[in-house]
């Protein structure tokens, strides 16, 4: 099975406001996409228990205009907060590189 960092152009993480991740997933071409996608990798129930939050918490939203999938997580400390170890968010995308696509 091929791991996400394989399938993608762009993996990335970010600040959404104070409060809030999000990973942005911008695939190579349609197929791999549409393949990601009909995995069920990509479910709020599947992402849970990977970046540890629960499944209520998790918001997914595929783009196919731009072959992307939009991910969006609480943030476990606000940005900048004196337990925020990342200020912009940008280091937490490590835990979706070697999720492995059916």
């Amino acid at each position: 099975m091929p791991r996400l960092r394989e399938m993608v152009k762009v993996l990335r993480s970010k600040n959404a406001g104070p409060f809030a991740l999000t990973f942005d997933i911008l695939f190579k071409d349609e197929s791999l996409f549409r393949r990601a996608l009909a995995s069920g990798a990509f479910a709020p129930a599947a992402l849970a228990a990977l970046l540890d939050f629960p499944t209520d918490r998790i918001r997914v939203v595929p783009f196919p205009p731009a072959w992307a999938i939009k991910v969006t997580v609480p943030r476990r400390h606000s940005s900048g907060s004196f337990d925020d170890t990342d200020v912009f968010g940008c280091q937490q995308h490590a835990p979706l590189l070697d999720l492995e696509i059916a």
